[in-house]
Order: C-alpha cells, then structure tokens, then sequence
C-alpha cells in the first residue's frame, strides 16, 4: 500500500507533521513529477527540501521503503539509540558468509524508515581529515575539495556551543550532551600522557587527531534526534510529495543519442512514476547499486546471471564496498561510579531517569558525552610504524587501483587518521552485559570500540540473481581478508589496553572484563579474540563512486551516472575512498552540494 504525506507551509504553522496527509493506492496530483528522489533517507530528504525551496516551480516526489518514524521514541530518545537495530525499521542486510570470521554472518544495519540511517545512528557527528576530502578533487573531481565541502558540511549543521567556524543556520542540530558519565573525566589524561597524542576540543574542523568529547545531533530544546525526517522535512514547501511504504522495483530508461535517459520509475505494484527532468537515487551504498543493476546498468557477468538486459556496461557499480571494521574491551568500573547500565538493570532508577526527561532534565535518556580518539599508526604503535606500512605494501603489491594507491599514500600524512577509538560510559561488547542471577550483574562496565578507519579489504554488493528485485543483496565486504586488517586492529586492541592501564582511568576500573587479563595476552590469543568478536561500525560507502570512469567510477563530478544523462547518485555510494569518520555530515554535505549544482541547472544558469 503506497502511504502519502505532503508538506506545506500551513501544516507547518499549525503544529508538524502528525497525522499528516491520507493512504492512497496512487500518488495525489498524478504520477508526473519533475524530481523523482528514491530514498527518503539522510541524503534524500535533504536533498529534496532544498530543491523544494530552490526550486518552488518543480514537483518533486521522494519515495521511501519504509514507514514514518517521526513519533518512535527508539528512534527520538537519544538514550534509546541502538534499540531499533534490527526490528521494524531496518532493512537489517546480512552478509554472505565470511571466511575470515569462521563463516560468521555480519549483519549491517540500514534505516527502511523516513529519514533512512540517520533515524537509526548512534548520534555521532565529526568529520575526516581536509586532507582526505581534498583528495577526492585531485582524483578528478572539481569542485569538490576540502574547502567547498566544508561549506556545504556547515551548511547543513546548527552547531551550538560549537568552535569557530561550525554551522550556525543550518537544520540539522549538533551539541556536546549535558549528561556525563564523571569517570570519562579520566580518559583524555591517560591518552594523552601516551605517545604525543594531544587534546583536541575542535576535531570536526578538519583535524580529527587527538582526545576529546564528540558532539552528537541532539535537538538543544526537545533533547530529541535531531534527523533530516525531523530537521530538513518539515522546512519543505507543498510541491514536495514523500510517498512511504513505496519501493521501487526499477529506473526506466529510454535511449537519448548515445546515452540513456531516465525517464521514471516503476514501483514494485507496476505502477509507473515519470520524472519530467530527473531520477535520483539516494537509496544508499547497498541498495543504489542494486537499482542500477535492476535497471540495466552494471557488470555484464551480474545482468546475465539475473536475465537483465544491458543498457549501459559500467563495472564499477556494486563494487568498491568499503566498511570501518571494530573490536572492543570492555571494563567493570568503580561502584562508585553511575554508568548507564543502571537504567537496564535496575527499574526504579530506569523510572526516575525518565521522569527527568520528561521534565527536560539531564539524564540517562539524554544519552551521554562520549571520549573519542583519532591517532594515526605511531601514535597507536608509541615508535616506528614501519613494520605496519611494509604490511599495507605487501598486501597491496602491484595494484594500480587509485583507491589503493591513496590508502597507501596516506599511510606517511600523520594528519590522517587510521585508528579511532570511543570510549562508552556503559557496556559494548560481543560477550553481554552479565546475566541475571551472575556476580556481576548489576555492576557499571566501560569500554572501548577499537575501529580500524581504512581497511585494505573491499568487497562488493550485488544484486541476488535468484531473487533481483525483491530478495536481500549479496554483500561479500570480505571482513580481515588480509593482514594488515587484522594486526591492525590487534594494535588497537593493545594500545586500548594500554590505556586502562594508564591513570588517572586506571583508579576508575576494577578488572578487565573482556575479554580478561587471564584469557588473551599472546599474539595469538589477541588474533582469536579478533576473529571471533570482530564486528563493524554500519559505515558502508563507495559501491558507486565518484571517480573517472576508466578508474570504476559510477558517478561524473555532477553525480550523473555514466551512460545517462540525467540519472543521478546522492547518497554515501559515491564517496570515492573511504573516510576516517562517522559518515552522516558528509552525507549531509553531499546532498547539500548536489542541491546546488542540480538547483543551477533547473534554473538554466
């Protein structure tokens, strides 16, 4: 059933979005429109409010998976992040087997609900290193360097409290909590008495290296998600449509000279959607490329295999997938200390902590402040890095891939970040908080997530020939396919050690426990523990990148798709190597500078 809501100025003023709009089994006004969005995700819904408001002549439609999440309080309540992982609004994609992990299944979580990933993130909000941004320029992107995305980075955030230079007008709201857990007092005292790693209070400006609090997208007056169904949506005028609950089965294309124009789509029920000027899909690194396959755009080997015919043959589609891998340690902490376990165990405190949100007091339901880390190999390794370089060159030996050739060259640019480290105020880990009935259930726990920011494994997503259009995607990420990956992350995992026993947050533990002093020292014993607990960041991006065709591009500088002339790719896919941070202000960015070049086009200039 196809569920519409519209936008106006009027609804706006008299209150938001409830009830908004009526079901509908066609969308209202007719199927024509000028802007076919698919995916009202973080891009998404970014990118077709500012056309709405750039555009105030144009009919734009954004069509979307999955429901309204705008009254969901595991979605809005900043302390329930991570609860709606895997339930009703996640696509929740599992992997194909992977070798490495002992044929361990990973599952990678995707919003299938208005406002897509970033209704479901865990709220942190940072971006890469200039130097990495400005790279994607030099492999053959005008206009898109350092200094042009940190406009359009900005432009999206309202950053309050934030440095110099942040965001002042833009929708999305960014601020350091109010809730704080006083033992990550001790965090950056101990960091950065190791290695030269400094204390950074401005990271979000281009230069992640160091200690700090990480802002999150919190809403300063409600303490809600802030979110692009939530922030960017409700700014939109009446012209724009968003239809929920509508997939999208396929693009239709029509030959134009030697290209191939987007001229709609066709929904999963058959009903067709034309787009007088555009298509877009902003349906994300694992599910855009899929749309392009289904659509006839892709590797021959894939189109054959599902009986779709070729209309452009562009390999790089599908290809390229790239995701921040992690393992963590986690620690019980002083009874002292109040971690945020306690609202999990213990109900009488769970009922007072949300009866002071409810008043718009600080609380666990806030969520909390967080310590994070960004350093680069000899800051982790504390001496020469080169046994961990001589590793990248092996295992990338010969390659003439430009994304190889940048993940090696940034191996010698100590701005660049390869290890970043959270450090939580309540338990994480593959192991579980201690059962009822156990000696340490009811006790606070810590911990760090050790992410590795540039893996040397790619994989891939494709299309399931048995099932194409409505079946999962084979996502083969192959997760610790070579060494480099794997010591790696043990050299995180030691120097996160390293660090709990370090004080002052040595005097704020009691033990280690997991996975225990007792249970992994040797070499050996670190890579089991690896293997068996490694998990990921829910980062995927690259599938369609943005890089010259004859380097597996999918996407021009303008985001058109090789081989048409007006298909485009808003979404995290086109990033064309993978970046050392949470990607959704980039993402953010990335809708906003596609807002503007499709914004000059529709107005002639």
């Amino acid at each position: 059933m196809v569920r519409l809501l519209s936008y106006s100025v009027q609804l706006l003023v008299s209150g938001g979005l409830v009830g908004v709009g009526a079901q509908s089994s066609k969308p209202a006004g007719g199927n024509a429109y000028d802007y076919v969005i698919v995916g009202g995700g973080t891009a998404g819904l970014a990118l077709a409010t500012r056309l709405s408001l750039g555009l105030p002549n144009a009919k734009i439609v954004v069509i979307e998976a999955g429901p309204s999440g705008l009254h969901e309080d595991g979605i809005n309540v900043p302390g329930l992040k991570g609860s709606t992982i895997g339930g009703k609004y996640d696509w929740f994609f599992p992997t194909v087997p992977q070798p490495a992990l002992n044929n361990r299944v990973v599952f990678n979580p995707r919003g299938k609900v208005l406002g897509g990933s970033s209704a479901l993130n865990l709220l942190t909000w940072d971006r890469p290193a200039a130097r990495e941004i400005e790279k994607w320029k030099e492999l053959g992107n005008p206009g898109w360097g350092w200094k042009e995305m940190e406009v359009a980075m900005e432009k999206a955030e309202t950053f309050v409290g934030g440095p110099p230079g942040s965001g002042t007008k833009g929708p999305v709201y960014a601020l350091y909590n109010r809730q704080q857990a006083a033992f990550l007092d001790a965090v950056a005292p101990a960091v950065s008495s190791l290695h030269g790693i400094p204390l950074n209070a401005d990271s979000i400006q281009g230069n992640p290296i160091g200690i700090g609090f990480q802002p999150t997208n919190v809403n300063p007056t409600s303490y809600n998600r802030s979110y692009s169904a939530n922030e960017y949506l409700p700014k939109a005028k009446s012209n724009l449509v968003v239809l929920t609950e509508t997939r999208v089965a396929k693009v239709n294309l029509k030959k134009s000279g030697k290209l191939q124009r987007a001229t709609g789509v066709t929904l999963t029920d058959g009903t067709i959607i034309t787009a007088r000027k555009e298509v877009i899909l902003s349906a994300g690194s694992i599910q855009s490329p899929g749309l392009l396959e289904l659509s006839g755009i892709g590797r021959t080997d894939i189109l054959q295999a599902a009986k779709i015919k070729q209309l452009v043959d562009l390999p790089g589609v599908g290809e390229n997938y790239q995701e921040h891998l992690l393992v963590s340690i986690s620690y019980q902490v002083r009874d002292d200390f109040i971690t945020g376990d306690r609202v999990n165990y213990n109900a009488t405190y769970r009922e007072e902590q949300w009866n002071r949100r409810l008043n718009n007091l600080s609380s666990w339901f806030d969520d909390a402040r967080f310590s994070v880390m960004f350093a680069n190999w000899k800051q982790i390794i504390g001496g020469s890095d080169s046994a961990q370089v001589a590793l990248a060159r092996s295992v990338l030996a010969g390659s003439k891939d430009v994304g190889h050739k940048w993940k090696l060259e940034q191996l010698s640019d100590p701005t660049i970040p390869q290890i970043e480290m959270i450090f939580t105020s309540r338990y994480f880990g593959s192991r579980g908080y201690p059962p009822v009935g156990s000696p340490l259930h009811g006790t606070g726990f810590m911990a760090v997530i050790v992410g590795l920011m540039h893996p040397l494994a790619r994989g891939s997503v494709h299309i399931d020939p048995a099932n194409a259009t409505l079946g999962n995607p084979i996502v083969d990420p192959k997760f610790l396919s070579n060494e480099y990956d794997i010591q790696g992350l043990i050299r995180g995992l030691k120097f996160g050690r390293k660090v709990f026993q370090t004080e002052p947050l040595r005097s704020v533990v009691v033990g280690e426990y997991e996975p225990g002093l007792e249970a992994v020292g040797t070499d050996a014993e670190w890579r089991e523990y690896l293997l068996k607990s490694m998990g990921i960041i829910f980062h995927p991006m690259c599938t369609a990148a943005m890089l010259p065709r004859k380097d597996g591009g999918v996407v021009d500088p303008k985001l058109v798709v090789y081989g048409t002339e007006n298909l485009r790719v808003v979404d995290a896919s086109v990033i064309p190597v993978q970046i050392s941070a949470h990607p959704q202000t980039v993402v953010y960015g990335i809708a906003e500078k596609a807002a503007e070049i499709i914004i000059k086009e529709g107005k002639g200039k």
